[in-house]
């Protein structure tokens, strides 16, 4: 280690570590936390001569090196479950499958088939509003230029025709297995 590292070590580290143990709230968390900064800071010695504000600087790495700590466990608790000492399944069994199994697939052509004919039940202008958004998806001005109606209006339009499309598909007896009330 450099002089200047060992000098600004020596300085901020009880500064870090109690900024460290403020974030995560456990002595052990932030000691691995307070580990992962300086390493970083090492890894960047060469630009503390450059930068002004060494605390800022430092607050700065250990602020980011504990939201990415934080998103990493996120996205680690996502797909990691509460395991048991003994699994009846197989490992892989619990790895989310990210390919749409033929069941979804034909249930959403079967949606789909079933919202576009209740679609067809809505008056054209409902019509024509929906398609523009969903299908062609255009933004909201766009649609406001191509039916010459102000933002606010096809606002409403949309917000009409999902409630009245809403409204058919709850009202039909036959869809009572594929559509839900929300």
């Amino acid at each position: 280690m450099n002089e200047m590292l060992t000098k600004v070590y020596d300085e901020y580290n009880r500064y870090i570590y109690h900024l460290c143990l403020k974030l995560t709230r456990n002595t052990l968390e932030a000691e691995d936390l307070m580990q992962e900064v300086w390493v970083k800071v090492v890894r960047y010695e060469a630009t503390i001569e450059q930068v002004d504000h060494v605390k800022a600087w430092l607050t700065t790495i250990t602020m980011n090196t504990f939201r990415d700590r934080y998103r990493k466990n996120v996205r680690r608790s996502k797909y990691m479950m509460n395991q048991p000492e003994q699994l009846d399944v197989p490992i892989l069994d619990l790895v989310p499958n990210n390919e749409v199994s033929t069941e979804e697939q034909v249930e959403k052509v079967e949606i789909t088939k079933i919202v576009q004919e209740k679609m067809h039940e809505l008056d054209a202008i409902y019509q024509k509003t929906l398609w523009y958004f969903y299908v062609d998806q255009y933004s909201l001005a766009e649609i406001s230029t191509l039916m010459k109606v102000s933002i606010g209006t096809v606002k409403s339009r949309l917000f009409r025709a999902k409630a009245r499309l809403k409204e058919m598909l709850l009202a039909d007896h036959k869809l009572a297995d594929v559509v839900l009330p929300a």
